[in-house]
């Protein structure tokens, strides 16, 4: 009997991918992966184009993909992770709309996960992106992993393949806020690590913005690190012994030079200036932390699903 390979392509606005991203994908099947069957799940996040209608087509015409809409976005982590433990395949690829995956590395996964690995990424090591975004995105991986408890990995997005072992660690998971990346290597078996260039987006428009580009990486930080608490706790302590020592030595001058030192108004200014300002920034980063657990003990669902299409009916109601 054939293994079946499940990819999981989360969707929001691409109608110009939708179609391609199928055709493409059946087309490596029949080319470099006769030997099994596929599931192609596509998860739509609240599309506001014609993505669902082009997807709706889709499945009439090729039983094999499947489709879930959800009733609102449930944001750029919660609808890929649904997708994930949604599918039914001997392993699962999960996978962006908009090629900047490259299909043509899903052979390479399958070939590592024969050879055993049951988890198989792609990591970017050169991207063709802006260089200033892949830049600061490297800054960002060097921090959180260093400041992070977990080992994290630089330039994964989620992209690759998990063996339905790995998808069952994700459907035990009691996580209303998942960040896969972090989970990976976290709670993941022995994986292998494959570098590609990232290409361009050709069709369609990005949805990361600044905002989400800000939420996913503040997830990422009060996921898996500590570095914002230490950072209060240091600084102030810090912050606070400059402080008595300068007020011990205006204290001194002030008491040998009574007549002739004039402190002034202009050091208290400045530092009830500087002392509010790193009140605020950390008032703020502890304020991230606190939202971060709000969301985690209200145990919301992933997703709110509003359709489903050639799922069975068991299926359906799961």
């Amino acid at each position: 009997m054939k293994k079946t390979i499940s990819i999981m392509v989360p969707t929001y606005n691409e109608e110009e991918n939708v179609v391609l991203m199928h055709q493409a994908l059946v087309k490596m099947f029949q080319k470099d992966l006769p030997n099994y069957n596929y599931e192609i799940l596509f998860i739509d996040n609240k599309s506001k184009d014609n993505t669902r209608k082009l997807l709706r087509q889709i499945c009439e015409k090729d039983k094999n993909v499947k489709a879930i809409f959800n009733a609102q976005n449930f944001g750029q982590f919660n609808s890929p992770y649904y997708g994930l433990i949604n599918t039914s395949g001997d392993c699962t690829i999960g996978m962006a709309a908009d090629f900047q995956d490259p299909i043509d590395m899903i052979p390479k996964f399958v070939k590592s996960w024969e050879e055993g690995y049951k988890i198989v990424i792609g990591i970017k090591n050169q991207s063709k992106e802006s260089k200033i975004m892949y830049f600061l995105r490297s800054l960002y991986y060097k921090m959180i992993k260093k400041f992070s408890e977990v080992e994290q990995i630089e330039h994964f997005t989620g992209f690759g393949l998990y063996d339905k072992r790995f998808i069952e660690v994700l459907k035990n998971l009691d996580d209303p806020d998942p960040y896969l990346r972090g989970i990976v290597s976290e709670l993941g078996f022995e994986r292998k690590e494959i570098p590609f260039t990232q290409p361009k987006r050709e069709r369609g428009k990005s949805s990361n913005n600044w905002y989400r580009l800000y939420d996913a990486g503040m997830l990422g930080i009060t996921s898996y690190t500590k570095v914002g608490l230490r950072m209060a706790t240091i600084l102030g302590f810090i912050i606070s012994a400059i402080s008595v020592i300068v007020a011990l030595i205006y204290l001194v001058l002030k008491l040998c030079m009574w007549n002739s030192f004039q402190a002034g108004i202009a050091p208290l200014i400045i530092g009830v200036f500087l002392l509010g300002g790193i009140q605020i920034f950390f008032i703020g980063f502890l304020g991230e932390y606190i939202l971060s657990i709000n969301q985690r003990i209200m145990h919301r669902p992933l997703v709110v699903v509003e359709e489903k299409l050639n799922f069975k009916k068991s299926e359906k109601n799961e």
